[in-house]
């Protein structure tokens, strides 16, 4: 599975430059090879990011998760979150999950990782509680 050289781009930008909230990837089947579906600005809510998963397909995201710790530190991390919903054909299901490790290895910076089948498994509680 082959990595567009937008998706290396993007993230850099967000890691580095903090310009992005969210970056959502997907793979295009027919080219063998994992896009940027959409980048969410840094305005954008977690509400914004999970709105931009699709319900039944499979997809990788970055979020950049901005908090504050109990000492009241700003900090953030970057989570990686393989989306894989229930309802996604099989197919997909194991083209996502064969194709991760070897793309998340591309991404440079990744802190936390989330694997999720359904909203509830991603939930701003559950990002909170992974991230202090």
């Amino acid at each position: 599975m082959a990595v567009n050289d937008e998706c290396k781009l993007k993230f850099l930008e967000l890691k580095a430059k903090r310009n992005h909230r969210f970056i959502v990837f997907k793979i295009e089947e027919q080219i063998q090879q994992v896009t940027v579906e959409k980048v969410g600005s840094p305005e954008e809510t977690y509400d914004d990011f999970t709105n931009s998963l699709p319900a039944n397909e499979c997809r990788y995201a970055v979020f950049d998760f901005d908090f504050t710790t109990e000492e009241n530190v700003q900090k953030s991390k970057i989570f990686f979150i393989a989306w894989a919903p229930d309802t996604s054909r099989v197919r997909s299901k194991m083209v996502y999950s064969s194709s991760k490790d070897r793309f998340k290895r591309e991404l440079d910076g990744i802190q936390v990782e989330l694997q999720a089948t359904d909203p509830s498994e991603m939930s701003l509680d559950i990002i909170r509680g992974r991230a202090i």
